[in-house]
């Protein structure tokens, strides 16, 4: 981690809907800083990859919690494993964006990642990417970005992300459109962590924005803050 021994070291947290570029902004951003990348949505789908691994019914609350409890989920600068087994590619399905929905709406289970996202965290020096990291994970963060696009750019996108198995470039829009949509109304209705914009957080809109504009924005905002 570069980072000169007097400076403090921050908590970044980025927020936001599928499509709207936190990955790839949250990595350039931490890789500019020295810092650590979480991308935690990474960990429910982990843990929905082995939940579905196991046959585990997502809607059981209770065995998804002792799940999350024993599971071991290492999640950082594009290393994902759960219990040993890489899963940074299994994660990136159609079937794995619908598990990860469903367990990402119960309560215990984000009582338990959650918990272990703050761990990761709470020494600095990290940027930390999902949907509840500013409101919920750290609210206290030093700086709290959230990220929007319309839904025709998001969808575009991930129609054409190569990190999802949908991504070939030749996927219907109109259907990955239809997919996020439904995923949006989970996120934001659910009771546990809702999808929020947090009253301090920063909202940088990056439709038709260039990614390296909205890394050098973020990375402005993070240096008028020491």
């Amino acid at each position: 981690m570069r980072s000169h021994p007097s400076t403090r070291l921050f908590i970044i947290a980025i927020d936001g809907p599928s499509g709207a570029g936190k990955g790839t902004v949250a990595r350039a951003v931490a890789a500019s800083l020295g810092y650590r990348h979480v991308d935690t949505g990474a960990m429910y789908r982990a843990l929905a990859w082995k939940a579905v691994h196991e046959r585990l019914k997502l809607e059981d609350e209770s065995a998804l919690a002792t799940l999350a409890r024993r599971a071991v989920i290492e999640v950082s600068d594009g290393v994902v494993r759960v219990d040993g087994h890489d899963v940074k590619e299994a994660i990136r399905t159609a079937e794995i964006d619908k598990a990860a929905a469903a367990v990402a709406r119960q309560p215990g289970v984000r009582e338990v990642l959650i918990r272990q996202q703050r761990e990761i965290g709470v020494g600095g020096g990290v940027v930390m990417e999902g949907r509840d990291i500013g409101t919920v994970v750290f609210p206290s963060a030093d700086l709290k970005i959230y990220l929007d696009a319309s839904p025709e750019e998001r969808a575009r996108r991930r129609a054409t992300d190569p990190s999802h198995a949908s991504g070939t470039g030749n996927a219907a829009v109109q259907d990955v459109a239809s997919a996020l949509a439904e995923r949006d109304r989970s996120d934001s209705t659910r009771k546990a962590s809702p999808l929020a914009l947090a009253p301090d957080a920063v909202l940088i809109d990056t439709t038709g924005v260039p990614v390296d504009a909205v890394v050098q924005r973020v990375l402005a905002l993070a240096a008028r803050r020491r």
